[in-house]
C-alpha cells in the first residue's frame, strides 16, 4: 500500500461525492447537473440526462420511445407530442389506453384531479360511489365514463369507416382483408387532429396526431388490452375492418435495419419495453444508448423490472453501449430527464 493509501484499489476511483447545491432560479438542466455531484438516485437521474442528450442531439441516432402505465392521463401527454413534434423521436411504442386517452383529450374530454379515497370512507367505499356516480379512477386521476361514449362515436364516425373502405377494397383502396395496427393508429391520429381542429378543442390534438402529422409511426403491439381494442373489435363483427397484428414487425424491424445508430427511452415496463427492445434480436446491430425511467425492481425476474445490463446479455444493447436507469415514479422523472436533455442540446 502507498502512501496516499490509493494505489492498487483496482475499482477504486477517487470521486468524491460532493454536495448538492439548489439556489432560486437556476434551470433544471443547472439542477440535473447538481444531481451528479450527489449519489443514489441523484446520480442515476444525471446519468439518465447524459445518455437521453446524446440521444436527441444526434442526427445519426434513430429514437424509439416506449411509453406504458397512465402517462396520458397523468399528465405526460404533451411532453410526448412534443418530442415527436421536434423530431426527437422516430418510432412510438404505446398501449391502447394512452392512444384512448390521448384521443379523449383531443376531441374535448377531460381527465381531473381526484382523491385516492375520500374523508371518511375507506378506499373501497369510495370507489362504490364513483362506480354510481359514472367516474373511473386511475388512482387520483379522475375520468368521467360519458367520455368513452364520446370516444366511441369519433371511432366509429371517423376513424373506422375508411380502414374498413380499406379492408373490403372499396374506391381506391386494394382490398388486403385486414389494415397494420400502425396504419390503424395513424388514422386515429388524422381523425384525432381534424376533429380537435373543426371543434376548437383547447387542449392540442395530443400524441396520435402529432406522429400523424409527422409520419412518425405508431406500435400498439397491445391494442386488444384497452378500450380501443375493445372497440375495435365491436366494430369489426359487423364490417370487413380488422387488424393485421403481424403487419408491424416489418416497419418497426426496417427502421432497426436502416439505424446508422439506435436509443431506447423505455418509460415503464410492459409491452412496450419489450416490444421496443426486442427488435434489435433481429437487426445486425442492437442499441448504442438506451434510458429506462420505472418503479419495478429487478429481483422479480419480471420484463418489467429487468435491467438494462440483463438486455445487454440478450443483444439488445450493444455491449459498449451507453445506458442508465432511474428507479422512480416517472411522472416525476421524465419530465425532468426531457427538460434537462433538451436545454443541453437546444
Amino acid at each position: 500500500m502507498t502512501d496516499d493509501g490509493d494505489e492498487g484499489r483496482e475499482t477504486f476511483d477517487h470521486d468524491p461525492i460532493g454536495h448538492a447545491e439548489v439556489r432560486a432560479g437556476m434551470t433544471v438542466g443547472e439542477l440535473a447537473d447538481q444531481y451528479g455531484e450527489a449519489g443514489i438516485g441523484a446520480s442515476d437521474l444525471h446519468e439518465a440526462v447524459d445518455v437521453y442528450a446524446e440521444m436527441i442531439g444526434d442526427d445519426d441516432v434513430t429514437n424509439f420511445f416506449g411509453l406504458a402505465g397512465a402517462m396520458v392521463p397523468t399528465g405526460m401527454r404533451r411532453i410526448v407530442a412534443e418530442l415527436i413534434r421536434d423530431g426527437h423521436i422516430d418510432a412510438l411504442v404505446t398501449t391502447g389506453a394512452n392512444l384512448t386517452h390521448d384521443a379523449i383529450e383531443a376531441i374535448g374530454g377531460k381527465h381531473h384531479h381526484g382523491q385516492v379515497h375520500a374523508e371518511g370512507k375507506t378506499e373501497r367505499e369510495h370507489d362504490e360511489q364513483l362506480r354510481d356516480e359514472g367516474v373511473d379512477r386511475i388512482y387520483n386521476v379522475y375520468l368521467p365514463q360519458e367520455h368513452f361514449a364520446l370516444f366511441e362515436d369519433h371511432l366509429r364516425s371517423e376513424v373506422f369507416p375508411p380502414l374498413e373502405a380499406e379492408c373490403a377494397g372499396d374506391g381506391d383502396a386494394d382490398g388486403t382483408g385486414a389494415v397494420s395496427i400502425q396504419r390503424f393508429t395513424a388514422e386515429l391520429g388524422r381523425a384525432n387532429a381534424a376533429v380537435n381542429d373543426a371543434e376548437g378543442v383547447s387542449e392540442g390534438p395530443g400524441i396520435a396526431a402529432a406522429a400523424a402529422e409527422h409520419d412518425v409511426p405508431i406500435y400498439c403491439p397491445a391494442v386488444q388490452d384497452s378500450v380501443l381494442g375493445l372497440q375495435a373489435w365491436m366494430y369489426s363483427q359487423t364490417s370487413a375492418f380488422t387488424l393485421d397484428a403481424l403487419a408491424d414487425m416489418t416497419t418497426i424491424t426496417d427502421q432497426a435495419f436502416d439505424a446508422d445508430r439506435a436509443g431506447a427511452m423505455v418509460v415503464g415496463g410492459g409491452v412496450p419495453k419489450n416490444y421496443t427492445l426486442q427488435t434489435m434480436l433481429v437487426a445486425p446491430e442492437a442499441y448504442d444508448l438506451a434510458v429506462q425511467l420505472t418503479m419495478d425492481p429487478p429481483q422479480t425476474g419480471g420484463l418489467s423490472g429487468a435491467t438494462l445490463d440483463e438486455a445487454r446479455s440478450w443483444g439488445k444493447l450493444e455491449k459498449a453501449a451507453r445506458n442508465a436507469s432511474v428507479y422512480a415514479d416517472a411522472t416525476i422523472t421524465l419530465p425532468l430527464v426531457v427538460a434537462a436533455a433538451r436545454e443541453r442540446v437546444e
